[in-house]
């Protein structure tokens, strides 16, 4: 059960990410989250090097997907300027909107990573659609209410994969 919460790889952060390498994996999408993966959960705007990092992929031909559980005034705000399709309330780990996501760039699972913070919602949702995961470490030290409660499970979950002999996030990084 537990492997279910292990990323396929760790970075520091979406800018560890680079074109070339999807690009010899022939990674084609991104489904990332929004909130403590790109920007701060509380920053409204993105910032200069997220979108050069955004221009990267799109210039490689690499699509991007925001697939947030926030609400689509949030979410809609952020990557309308950017031009960035997007999903909202999404319900992760539920798979729906992997699955739309998918559909929005004509792409099948092993041509799309997963990028996110946290491993309740991204990292297990994208590893039960069967999908490549990364987990980043969080952009800022404080989080909202619901995102606190899942740090609080996280940190049992890594417990449990250190007991069992599972790289950690901390001790990668």
């Amino acid at each position: 059960m537990y492997q279910n919460f292990v990323p396929s790889e760790y970075v520091k952060d979406v800018f560890d990410i680079k074109p070339e390498i999807l690009i010899e994996k022939n990674i084609k999408g991104i489904i990332t989250d929004l909130d403590n993966t790109l920007v701060e959960w509380d920053r409204p705007d993105a910032t200069p090097k997220l979108i050069e990092w955004l221009k990267s992929m799109k210039d490689a031909g690499i699509q991007v997907v925001i697939v947030s559980n926030n609400k689509e005034l949030r979410v809609k705000s952020f990557a309308d300027p950017l031009g960035i399709p997007f999903i909202y309330q999404a319900r992760k780990p539920m798979g729906r909107a992997f699955r739309k996501a998918l559909r929005i760039m004509e792409a099948k699972r092993d041509q799309v990573v997963v990028i996110g913070d946290q491993m309740l919602t991204d990292i297990f949702g994208g590893n039960l659609n069967k999908m490549h995961t990364i987990l980043v470490l969080p952009v800022a030290q404080s989080d909202g209410f619901f995102t606190r409660f899942n740090r609080r499970v996280e940190r049992k979950i890594m417990k449990k994969l250190k007991e069992k002999g599972q790289l950690m996030w901390e001790e990668e990084k």
